[in-house]
């Protein structure tokens, strides 16, 4: 009797050097689905909207993506709108599957209906298969077992680098055989999520197209095509320009990528051109990915609570109003109010804004800092559990490598925006206001104010906290 197998795609959507959809392809005939979780929509944490419009986009075209790959092999995509533990059983039914392969994933929620899901295939006595697709180093080949890694990423990485290699990509299968009336259903719009639609914003560094087609071939524009990547560490923190960095995180988190193909390219490049700090520095990154992912099986839901996995005691404050400042990009620091404005206008941030901003909402705030992890979760197109909720806490001082840091929000804003280029580009209102003023426009005096177009409390807000005092405050804490 002809075997038949699903592969249910979650955030692995690529058909390249993933097991998931090799292993499925063994049987006689497979079964490609995909499911819109209503719960993935709507209201989340802190009554903030869970998936906003721009990861909306961008998952509806990766998931279309993927459905024209299958198709180029043979086969199709089955997308429904549901409960995965409601949708592949009553599939299982109908089409009478013998298995089920799926991606297995760290985060609490991810996990909680992988569970529900297998609970339900067993019911009714559907086998299953799961698999860890989504990091560089596979987690069965880790020198120590998860339970034991280091909460430190240096000697995680080093041990790592030097015991553990990165396994071979899985090749492509040529042909998909799905079964025959199969019923590929619509992939929703935004609207039928119950989220709006999403228009891109030409200020913004890169349009962001889901998918995997669009995945390879931006890796093609920037390691090979722009020859970026032998300068990768020294352009990193730049904020204005698709070129500054690779930008690659949105087709990762999706799965559009393996980070195994990009760390092969990483390889054949240094092979075929230059192999530098810079080249390297890609991976590292990678493995700044990896160790959250690593970490969330750990400790796993402890990255959620307000002490985090140091379980450090501190009084948070849930000021709404000061939160919705910082979070519409009105808190009166120009740097900080820049990077959120470029996040709600286009669903991106640099990681040097990443860090400014947590640091302003969680240090010289001192606002729960889950608040800020809740509002990135709604609105970055790049959203990732792991990568999310550990850097954050790590800002807050409560997870890993914590080290009572904060940063110097205008000393960084002079740093890496000294000609205030990134400042005026995301905040017109300050756009006349020369030189160094543009980052601490309170310095100026009512009549520049003026004249520069630039006065506090109308044109632009009056910073929500005093700068100077409160800056002394955190040079004496830290």
């Amino acid at each position: 009797m002809a075997e038949r197998a699903a592969v249910w795609f979650r955030t692995d959507l690529r058909v390249h050097d993933n097991e998931s959809l090799v292993r499925a392809c063994t049987a006689d005939e497979v079964l490609p689905v995909y499911c819109f979780d209503p719960r993935e929509f709507g209201e989340g944490m802190f009554g903030l909207e869970k998936t906003g419009p721009y990861r909306t986009r961008f998952l509806r075209e990766s998931v279309a993506d993927l459905r024209d790959s299958l198709r180029e092999r043979g086969g199709d995509l089955l997308v429904r709108e549901g409960r995965p533990e409601e949708v592949l059983p009553a599939l299982a039914e109908q089409y009478d599957l013998d298995r089920v392969h799926f991606q297995t994933k760290p985060a609490t929620e991810e996990l909680t209906v992988e569970n529900r899901t297998k609970a339900a295939l067993t019911e009714r006595g559907v086998d299953y298969r799961r698999h860890w697709t989504h990091t560089l180093y596979h987690v069965n080949d880790l020198p120590r077992s998860v339970d034991n890694i280091e909460d430190t990423f240096t000697p995680f990485k080093d041990r790592t680098q030097d015991l553990a290699d990165v396994r071979d990509q899985l090749p492509t299968p040529d042909a998909v055989p799905v079964p025959e009336s199969i019923e590929p259903g619509e992939v929703p719009t935004g609207e039928d999520l119950g989220v709006e639609p999403a228009e891109y914003d030409e200020r913004g560094v890169l349009a962001f197209e889901g998918g995997e087609t669009a995945a390879l071939e931006r890796v093609e524009s920037y390691v090979w095509e722009g020859d970026h990547l032998r300068n990768y560490k020294s352009t990193r923190n730049g904020l204005l320009g698709a070129d500054y960095s690779s930008k690659l995180s949105p087709w990762l988190a999706h799965g559009c990528l393996s980070p195994r193909y990009v760390h092969d390219e990483v390889r054949r490049y240094e092979d075929e051109r230059v192999s530098n700090r810079d080249t390297y520095w890609l991976l590292f990154e990678l493995l700044w990915r990896d160790f959250f992912q690593f970490q969330f099986i750990k400790h796993g839901g402890r990255f959620f609570t307000q002490g985090g996995i140091r379980e450090l005691r501190k009084e948070w404050s849930t000021d709404r109003e000061l939160f919705e400042r910082w979070a519409a990009g009105e808190t009166g620091v120009p740097f900080v109010d820049a990077n959120m404005r470029e996040l709600n206008a286009t669903g991106y941030m640099s990681n040097r804004g990443r860090q400014n901003v947590a640091s302003f909402l969680a240090d010289w705030l001192e606002i729960d800092w889950r608040m800020g992890a809740a509002y990135f979760e709604s609105k970055l197109v790049d959203y990732d559990p792991a990568s999310n909720w550990g850097n954050w806490a790590y800002q807050a001082g409560v997870g890993n490598d914590s080290r009572n840091m904060y940063f110097n929000v205008v000393k960084q804003a002079n740093q890496y925006d000294s000609d205030g280029a990134y400042v005026r580009h995301w905040i017109p209102e300050l756009s006349d206001v020369p030189g160094d003023a543009v980052h601490e426009p309170w310095r100026m005096s009512r009549d520049q104010q003026s004249l520069y177009g630039a006065v506090l409390g109308e044109d632009y807000p009056r910073p929500v906290i005093d700068i100077d005092e409160r800056h002394e405050q955190l040079r004496r804490e830290r």
